[in-house]
């Protein structure tokens, strides 16, 4: 696992035993890994669905790249996060998992392209996708189950509307 927080956008990777293949599933079973309201469908290339938390975050993806087994890209069509001054930073960016078989494992490289330090948001965003990526895509992975709303999350890749417990701690925090 590694993470980048430099003067460019924010990336992280990780490697698992599992297939291309069934990475690119998991990964495509956004309800499974990243907690809030999910609606429409987040398979195939030019679908688009909106990803709401309460009252602070609020964002319409549009898949732009469905390369089965090997990519996925979301462009960020439209961004309202409450928590910023900028409520659009989000606007314009894109979301891009790349997956890549090396060896007997298959590295995923995550990058939010825009995402970058000057963004007020940086730290909240940089630090909650560290969770979702590591903490609960990577479980969603290995033993198909994600914990999208904490570490006590029960998820087997079905939504639940419990609490956002990386959210709620960095904003304590």
């Amino acid at each position: 696992m590694s993470a980048t927080k430099s003067k460019s956008s924010f990336t992280t990777t990780f490697s698992v035993d599992q297939s291309p293949e069934q990475v690119f599933d998991a990964i495509n079973n956004v309800r499974g890994w990243w907690s809030g309201d999910i609606e429409g469908p987040t398979h195939g290339l030019g679908a688009e669905f909106t990803y709401r938390y309460k009252t602070m975050h609020r964002s319409t993806q549009q898949i732009t790249e469905w390369l089965p087994g090997k990519k996925v890209a979301w462009h960020i069509v439209a961004a309202d996060l409450s928590f910023v001054a900028d409520k659009t930073e989000w606007n314009g960016t894109e979301i891009v998992f790349e997956i890549e078989r090396r060896g007997d494992k298959t590295e995923v490289r995550f990058t939010h392209v825009g995402l970058v330090p000057a963004f007020e948001c940086y730290g909240d965003c940089s630090g909650a996708w560290g969770y979702y990526v590591h903490e609960s895509l990577v479980p969603l992975i290995t033993t198909g189950r994600g914990a999208p709303n904490g570490p006590d999350d029960e998820n087997d890749g079905e939504h639940d509307d419990g609490a956002q417990a990386i959210h709620d701690e960095q904003r304590a925090g």
